[in-house]
């Protein structure tokens, strides 16, 4: 039976874990001369530009021995009105495994629904869950552990909060978001997370008690892709959500920061904290690299998980 990963609520917490374990092991070198994705071949269709999503999986398919093919849908059928089930039965054909990034979860969701082999979300509107399964790995490797650490995260609750809403919720993470009452998180993938929470999910209004005693403070941009109509009226909003030295210096005085590029410095993070020794936001970055290629291994070779 095929694996998707469509939201962080598709892995057990087992699974979860033995993702982070695999990833760790493969950024120290380890099976550094094996190829467990040798004779594959993935799509990566694209519906939104991309850096570290489209570079780090290509990369790492190549580095575990597969091949990659990139997707423009303007230079496939799907692009000329071809169905999207008709283009998952085709591309089912011919793949190994596809990664998906788009505008709508719709989409996802309807590709994977007629799609026979593993459909990977490199990014849709609702989830985010590659970005967050690097973001847990950045913290193992900062703080050490997980569960019981407090993650402040300030700004819009996008995408990227919602798979950090998943994810707190299995690792046992105590989870405080600061949004004006604008842009709150799902109300959905709230109440799923909080009926199975190993730790807190807490949303409140003001940045300043949100970072109070964190261990690691997070934020994005405060208008996606796509949302670009709203930019002025969103960033009025988010005119005091703004990771800066004051509102860090509220938190431990260890804190990690993250963020999921790319930055708009100036407005959701300030330079001299993105560059500051705090800031873990290039070795996140990397670790797309790493929690990608132990999630494709997972998906495609599922003898490798133990």
């Amino acid at each position: 039976m095929k694996r998707d990963l469509l939201a962080i609520h598709d892995l057990t917490k087992n699974e979860l874990e033995w993702l982070m374990k695999r990833a760790l092991d493969l950024k120290a070198g380890v099976d550094a001369h094996k190829y467990p994705l040798a004779g594959k071949s993935f799509g990566l269709f694209f519906e939104k530009p991309s850096t570290r999503t489209r570079v780090s999986f290509e990369v790492g398919i190549y580095q575990l021995g597969g091949q990659s093919l990139y997707l423009n849908p303007k230079e496939i059928q799907l692009g000329r009105g071809e169905t999207i089930a008709d283009t998952a039965r085709v591309l089912s054909r011919y793949l190994t495994a596809v990664i998906f990034r788009t505008y709508s979860h719709s989409s996802i969701e309807e590709f994977a629904s007629f799609a026979t082999v593993p459909l990977v979300n490199g990014l849709s509107d609702l989830h985010h869950p590659c970005q967050a399964l690097a973001d847990l790995m950045t913290i193992i490797e900062r703080k050490g552990a997980l569960k019981g650490i407090r993650l402040a995260y300030i700004g819009d609750s996008n995408n990227v909060a919602n798979s950090l809403i998943e994810a707190s919720a299995l690792t046992g993470i105590d989870l405080v978001i600061a949004c004006p009452e604008c842009c709150a998180p799902d109300p959905g993938i709230l109440q799923r997370a909080r009926s199975s929470a190993q730790g807190t999910i807490t949303i409140v209004r003001d940045p300043v008690a949100a970072v109070a005693n964190a261990d690691v403070v997070y934020t994005d941009v405060w208008v996606s892709m796509g949302q670009e109509k709203e930019a002025e009226n969103k960033k009025a909003q988010f005119a005091e959500y703004q990771i800066n030295s004051a509102l860090l210096s509220r938190a431990d005085k260890d804190a990690l920061v993250l963020h999921c590029l790319p930055a708009h410095r100036g407005q959701e993070i300030t330079d001299e904290v993105i560059d500051g020794p705090r800031s873990a936001v290039f070795d996140q970055a990397e670790n797309r690299l790493h929690t990608e290629k132990a999630l494709l291994e997972f998906l495609v070779t599922p003898d490798c998980y133990q």
